[in-house]
């Protein structure tokens, strides 16, 4: 009946993790993804798409065989972490004060999902279709003669996860029949909206902008971020005289700076970026919309929301594919739970149980990201008194601001 025990949505980062996390637990899973990865030489310019690897992400990306490639390749560990919005409020936190060699990492998009897509190449029970593109699936249950039947668009929740026996999926030149169908196919998710399931959220006023430069100061191992009303501005470190900058502003002015040439927009950021950033060369830039969403529900009969495809939210700390992370490790452990008590696998409260271990946490990361953002944009000179006041006691209580530095590191 079955082709393959799980098919997953999406091979970025989130989605090609899930499939080696699953195919660890001797689950038969099937890739697919619209377009292949490119590879790696080291000639190659850095991408703009940047993420912070939190410690706890990195151990799991290790677990599952997909860290060690990146060390050879291209990959920046960061000790400190520097937040202020003026000088008095400056606020630092080091990894010396958890007692860990580094915060995390800061590694490129595109090298972490080609070094996951090496180690599915050589799992057996993983299946790649690329490229390859999900046009439609159907839930199908089994009659009583034993015929597939299909279940309606319109079936409750609960008819769903009784009834559905398995999910059949129309690609571009085939049909294959899955027990679970995972979503990791990003903020758009196309398997989210096939299974009509919707979602709450906004557009911010802000936009963002990223920012290939080549800087005079070498490799540093400190990431910042100072505050304006306007939005923050912020340095990633990158390996060699490189590095990420990151500029939040209303969606008119980053427009503005998207259109200007290279060497124009580099004066505008030794204009408005702190002195600390040293001389740079703008390299590359490109920008994006900051939007906000939350699907109503993770789970809906045998379809599984994972990262950006159930959450996306505010990029302000970095947390975005950490989450992503978490959402895989839960679902795993969910799983793995069930088989280990010789329980179906892919029952409805088992899933349920999957949801019920997400959902909290990254609405309590999407919250204090908005909190965060809202109250550094306020104009209010009273409310910029307290902020800062806040950055200056959050150094003088150093039990609070370790606790916070290592949940942000997932420890």
């Amino acid at each position: 009946m079955f082709e393959y025990d799980c098919a997953i949505n999406g091979a970025g980062m989130v989605g090609a993790t899930t499939a080696l996390a699953l195919a660890d637990l001797g689950l038969k899973v099937v890739l697919i993804d619209k377009a292949p990865v490119a590879n790696f030489s080291p000639e190659q310019p850095f991408d703009l798409r940047i993420s912070a690897i939190s410690l706890s992400s990195q151990s799991f990306l290790a677990q599952l065989g997909a860290w060690q490639q990146l060390t050879q390749w291209r990959v920046c560990p960061y000790k400190r972490l520097g937040v202020w919005e003026t000088d008095a409020s400056y606020t630092e936190f080091n990894s010396d004060d958890i007692n860990q060699p580094q915060l995390g990492y800061f590694v490129e998009n595109r090298l972490l999902q080609l070094s996951l897509w090496q180690g599915i190449e050589q799992h057996s029970n993983i299946t790649l279709l690329c490229p390859e593109t999900l046009h439609s699936f159907r839930y199908v249950s089994r009659a009583e003669n034993n015929s597939p039947e299909q279940l309606s668009d319109n079936s409750t929740d609960n008819e769903l996860n009784s009834n559905t026996e398995y999910v059949e999926l129309t690609l571009s030149d085939k049909k294959i029949n899955v027990k679970l169908l995972i979503a990791a196919d990003g903020a758009n998710s196309t398997v989210r909206k096939l299974a009509n399931i919707g979602c709450t959220g906004w557009n911010y006023e802000q936009s963002a902008m990223l920012i290939h430069v080549t800087t005079e100061n070498s490799q540093q191992d400190i990431t910042w971020q100072q505050f304006y009303e306007t939005g923050p501005v912020a340095m990633l470190p990158l390996p060699g005289n490189n590095a990420s900058l990151v500029w939040y502003n209303s969606r008119a002015e980053i427009k503005r700076l998207s259109e200007l040439s290279h060497e124009a927009l580099t004066v505008e950021v030794m204009k408005s970026f702190p002195p600390r950033l040293g001389k740079v060369t703008v390299v590359d830039k490109g920008a994006f919309n900051l939007t906000r969403s939350h699907a109503n529900q993770y789970v809906k009969g045998k379809v599984v929301l994972l990262g950006d495809a159930a959450h996306s939210i505010n990029p302000l700390a970095g947390q975005g594919v950490n989450l992503g992370f978490k959402d895989v490790k839960a679902l795993q452990l969910c799983l793995a739970s069930a088989m280990g008590a010789g329980k179906d696998w892919a029952a409805s409260d088992v899933l349920a149980n999957y949801e019920k271990a997400r959902r909290a946490d990254n609405l309590l990361m999407m919250t204090a990201m908005d909190s965060l953002n809202k109250t550094f944009s306020h104009p209010s000179v009273l409310l910029k008194g307290l902020r800062n006041l806040g950055l200056m006691a959050v150094n003088k209580v150093p039990n609070v601001k370790n606790k916070a530095l290592a949940y942000a590191c997932g420890l």
